[in-house]
């Protein structure tokens, strides 16, 4: 019975073909933080957990 691969092997087959895998997080823009899926700025504090405009989350 074959078992699935682990994920170092699965994210190394992903980034041999050229696929980030590494985890996003915020970006930074004039002190703010930037959603990395939609470039939507937040003020720099701990309140900015999730993108208020399309629900990016760093942790999901």
């Amino acid at each position: 019975m074959a078992s699935a691969p682990s994920d170092d092997v699965f994210d190394q087959f992903l980034a041999d073909r050229g696929h980030e895998t590494e985890p996003q997080r915020w970006d930074r823009s004039y002190n703010k933080k930037q959603c990395p899926e939609c470039g939507a700025l937040h003020d720099d504090t701990e309140d900015a957990v999730t993108c208020a405009v399309c629900g990016w989350d760093p942790y999901a």
